[in-house]
């Protein structure tokens, strides 16, 4: 992470809640509380890894980030790099089209993130006509620079996406992502449908561009080696919330809260004839409408005990590590 911390995200207090509605007339009747009260801090440079079983509201979270979802409530400021920040759930269109040129996303499947019916050179064009690129020989180097960076030839770009393999394609969507020069990129589990191999052939890839550009990387996925590989902190999330955030290395030799424990826990060890201790979790995750009260992960925590139940436990820092929260009433008295 860089020395100077220049903060390039903040959020402050995000929900993104999803109503449930039934009936004729569409009542409202609940709602699926995706994220709940989420609060945390992005730095320029760093790669923030964001982990948690299926349906924690990791996804979410980074569509909201960019408001290709509307959020219920809370803040998402922005810093445009010179110490303005901007609340960007109130931007306008003008605004967000601005907004859109320096924060751009990579999704997760790259078979549905490209047109099967136009070609590869439409599909990244149509990007810069966008963002006022008008003339055609300034739109074909941008796109032959971005392409050679992924190491991509740029005669490719005159064949449709189904002539290539996963992992190409997944380089074509960085690749179109990086064209229009964003400051920060969003990843929601870039590499999860791409064979082992071809996995770190992208993730190297993407260390390379981050440090040849200064990108800021907000990297989403469950793969727990992974986020460890390219990560400088980490953000564990359960049920919409946020249970534990510190540096990789403090979280994977100190885990705090039960469920980091637990899914560190469940990493390989790739030695032979050594065991590894496994913390198997009980039960199954609480739906999202109908939370548990207090600490959400009281109903599978070998730990718990009655303030858990009634009682939600905030985010604190460690005595000898600030940089490492962990929202557990155990690892709260510990650290009082």
């Amino acid at each position: 992470m860089p020395n100077e911390k220049e903060l390039i995200f903040s959020v402050q207090g995000l929900r993104k809640w999803f109503p449930i509605q039934k009936g004729m007339f569409k009542r409202t009747v609940g709602h699926v509380k995706a994220v709940d009260d989420v609060s945390l801090n992005v730095y320029k440079g760093e790669t923030l890894g964001i982990v948690g079983e299926s349906g924690c509201g990791k996804s979410t979270l980074g569509k909201t980030m960019m408001m290709l979802q509307r959020p219920t409530g809370g803040a998402v400021l922005y810093n445009y790099g010179d110490g303005n920040f901007k609340d960007i759930t109130k931007f306008n269109g003008k605004e967000m089209h601005d907004f859109r040129k320096q924060v751009q996303m990579v999704f997760q499947d790259p078979y549905s993130a490209l047109n099967p019916l136009k070609k590869i050179y439409t599909s990244f064009e149509e990007p810069l006509k966008i963002h006022g690129i008008n003339a055609k020989a300034e739109r074909e180097k941008m796109m032959d620079a971005v392409l050679k960076m992924v190491n991509i030839q740029p005669d490719y770009l005159l064949r449709y996406p189904h002539e290539f393999s996963g992992g190409q394609r997944q380089r074509l969507c960085i690749a179109r992502a990086l064209e229009i020069k964003p400051r920060v990129l969003i990843c929601d589990e870039p590499v999860s449908a791409l064979d082992v191999s071809i996995q770190a052939q992208v993730l190297n890839l993407m260390k390379e561009i981050q440090k040849e550009l200064n990108l800021t990387y907000l990297f989403i996925a469950h793969d727990l080696s992974v986020v460890q590989y390219m990560s400088d902190r980490i953000v564990v999330m359960y049920l919409g919330k946020i249970v534990e955030i510190a540096g990789k290395r403090s979280l994977y030799n100190n885990p705090a809260h039960p469920y980091t424990q637990a899914l560190l826990s469940a990493i390989p060890v790739p030695v032979i004839r050594r065991e590894k201790k496994r913390q198997v979790l009980r039960g199954e995750v609480p739906s999202p409408i109908n939370k548990p009260s207090g600490c959400a992960f009281h109903t599978r925590c070998p730990h718990r005990t009655e303030i858990c139940e009634r009682e939600e436990p905030r985010l604190i820092p460690d005595q000898t590590d600030p940089e490492h929260l962990c929202a557990c009433h155990l690892y709260n008295k510990t650290a009082a």
